[in-house]
């Protein structure tokens, strides 16, 4: 997953959705006498009408947007048709500001066309709009239509029909069928008044002030008031985001458990950040829920504790230092060794080839100590600049940090940035040729990706198989709400390569040593019941600990809505039948507003 803040580099503000856009081009029939919204909207995805000029469209303004790049107006018909498919409200783009108030009893002149917010590579649903318009304002102070109320009664429990497969998938000429299908439920309502009503935050207030609700409070609830993504046909169908048409300033910071109180209304958009949004010209009174970050219990002295966490881009520039230390040391209570995923090089984004990162390994280590935790050492190597991906210039890698009071590391020279790690047999042990040392780093499944670093560490005697991995991210994917059905999850081609190659890495492992303890872990940017798990899995080679917790709790991610594991921890067969594995998703970022990450870490107890 691409972080929430990279993803949108260039986003200044939560109402441009329609800044990069494609038309669509549909053959029309003939425009009938008398036009109104129901005829633009129809019973498709898709206007019937676009790409015609409609003339004299009545209705009412029921919200207006006069910031970002898509500044227009919302408009309804007071009068509907008997059709629940086909909606009553319609966008109209005016370029500049609107010159028209909320109650204003208007018609529109213009035509009618459908954007694909984001372009039609990204497989979005396109907004019908009317563009270029004439408006003449009939009356003002006029009843806004009433909110059409969005509630567990009215949203179905199946998320959206197969789409078309002589269309490639897509859904857009399907006749909606909103009482069947969610996300036809929220197409027919497409630019209409809506409202929701005492509806629990599911994901926390980001920096482009925007949060998810669930209008469902039971389905697939976390103990800490989310909604948990457990599966590929379980997309959560209350999930719905929340924007604001008010003032940036007087939008709720709320975290993932809290409350929006009342009644939040407003019109229904769609745009390239999550589908469908309440943009909301009344919204909720927030009520804090109370939600703490975890904390989990520090190891026995027999137990050996490894921990993953993405620390997201962190380069010495970065006011984060002090939170992150604090996390590591008092919330995961200063494991003996730490994977680090995204530690960027020492001078970060710039892009003038420095590949070292020790003046940003050793800050992290100094916070630490200042903190109270241990001074602990910390082994990597350096990529190719320029040639593992993430931020441009920053050189993202993985970083093993370990306390030398508690574990040490087998140093065994030889690994390099181009050089491939073996394994060998020595006494009738496995060993690693070199360590640290990438994994097959010149494969073409790691190309523009992290290559993964593996270490040997010792602990009370034992030695201990550590592979750091940050798998190829899930950017590229067409979103839930696409208008291909199901949505093509593109990025799992590479990252199903790469899979195959750990997974076969920790094979050479355990075929030199049956017992060997070993453990796969990192951002694998990908579920626990995803087919990237299964191969990384593969015939009981290694097995994810996260599925030691009940469904509930799994998840170390936040996004739109769904509660998700990208971040794992798999471990050998040794490991697992030892009987005394504990696993722990520690949340102390995913369901903040005030996040200094979007991952949570995830700690792996157990005795070697």
């Amino acid at each position: 997953m691409p972080s929430k803040r990279t993803a949108r580099i260039g986003a200044l503000t939560v109402a441009a959705v329609c800044s990069t856009v494609s038309a669509v081009v549909l053959t029309t029939p003939a425009q009938a006498d008398t036009v109104h919204i129901h005829d633009i909207q129809g019973t498709t995805r898709t206007s019937p009408l676009a790409g015609t000029k409609v003339t004299d469209v009545p209705g009412i303004v029921t919200g207006v947007r006069t910031y970002g790049s898509s500044k227009g107006f919302w408009y309804q018909d007071p009068t509907p048709d008997a059709d629940p498919a086909t909606s009553e409200g319609v966008f109209v783009f005016t370029s500049s500001a609107p010159k028209v108030a909320v109650g204003d009893s208007v018609t529109v002149t213009g035509t009618v066309s459908e954007y694909v917010p984001g372009g039609v590579s990204t497989g979005n649903q396109a907004v019908t709009e009317v563009t270029k318009p004439t408006v003449t304002v009939v009356s003002s102070g006029n009843p806004v239509p009433a909110a059409t109320v969005v509630d567990a009664r009215s949203v179905p429990d199946d998320y959206a029909p197969a789409g078309d497969t002589a269309a490639g998938g897509s859904v857009n000429a399907l006749t909606l069928e909103p009482s069947q299908y969610a996300l036809d439920y929220y197409e027919s309502l497409e630019g209409m008044n809506v409202q929701v009503a005492d509806t629990r935050v599911v994901t926390a207030t980001d920096p482009y002030t925007e949060l998810w609700v669930t209008v469902k409070p039971h389905e697939n609830a976390t103990r800490r008031g989310g909604t948990v993504y457990g599966s590929y046909t379980s997309q959560n169908t209350g999930r719905i985001q929340i924007q604001s048409l008010g003032a940036t300033a007087d939008f709720p910071t709320a975290n993932v458990g809290d409350k929006l109180t009342g009644v939040t209304a407003g019109p229904l958009d769609y745009n390239q950040f999550g589908g469908y949004t309440l943009v909301a010209n009344q919204l909720g009174t927030l009520q804090k829920g109370g939600l703490e970050r975890e904390t989990t219990r520090k190891q026995s002295r027999g137990e050996l504790a490894v921990a993953t966490y993405n620390v997201e881009n962190l380069d010495p520039a970065d006011a984060t230092f002090a939170a992150h230390a604090s996390a590591i040391v008092n919330n995961l209570n200063s494991p003996d060794i730490v994977s680090l995923e995204e530690i960027q090089d020492n001078n970060g984004p710039t892009d003038d080839g420095t590949v070292a990162a020790d003046q940003t390994v050793n800050k992290l280590i100094d916070a630490i100590v200042a903190a109270g935790g241990p001074k602990y050492d910390w082994r990597s190597i350096d990529p190719v600049n320029d040639q593992d991906g993430g931020e441009p210039g920053g050189n993202i890698r993985q970083v093993f940090l370990f306390n030398p009071e508690r574990v040490s590391f087998t140093d065994r020279a030889g690994g390099d940035s181009t050089t491939a790690v073996g394994v060998t047999k020595v006494h009738g042990k496995a060993q690693l040729t070199a360590s640290p040392g990438r994994i097959d780093p010149a494969n073409t499944a790691w190309k523009s990706s992290r290559k993964p670093l593996a270490g040997e560490f010792v602990f009370r005697g034992h030695t201990v198989f550590v592979i750091a991995n940050h798998l190829n991210s899930k950017g590229g994917d067409q979103g839930l709400t696409a208008q291909y059905q199901p949505p093509t999850r593109s990025s799992e081609v590479q990252r199903h390569a790469q899979a195959t190659v750990v997974n076969a890495f920790v094979g050479e492992i355990l075929k030199t040593q049956k017992n060997a303890d070993v453990i796969a872990l990192g951002d694998m940017n990908d579920f626990e019941f995803s087919e990237t798990a299964q191969i990384l899995e593969g015939d009981g080679e290694l097995w994810s600990a996260i599925k030691s917790l009940p469904k509930s709790q799994r998840y170390t991610y936040d996004y739109q809505g769904n509660a998700q594991v990208l971040d794992q921890i798999l471990v050998s067969p040794s490991i697992r039948r030892g009987c005394d594995l504990e696993y722990d998703s520690v949340h102390i970022n995913s369901e903040f507003s005030d996040q200094i990450s979007d991952h949570d870490p995830q700690v792996l107890r157990f005795r070697p």
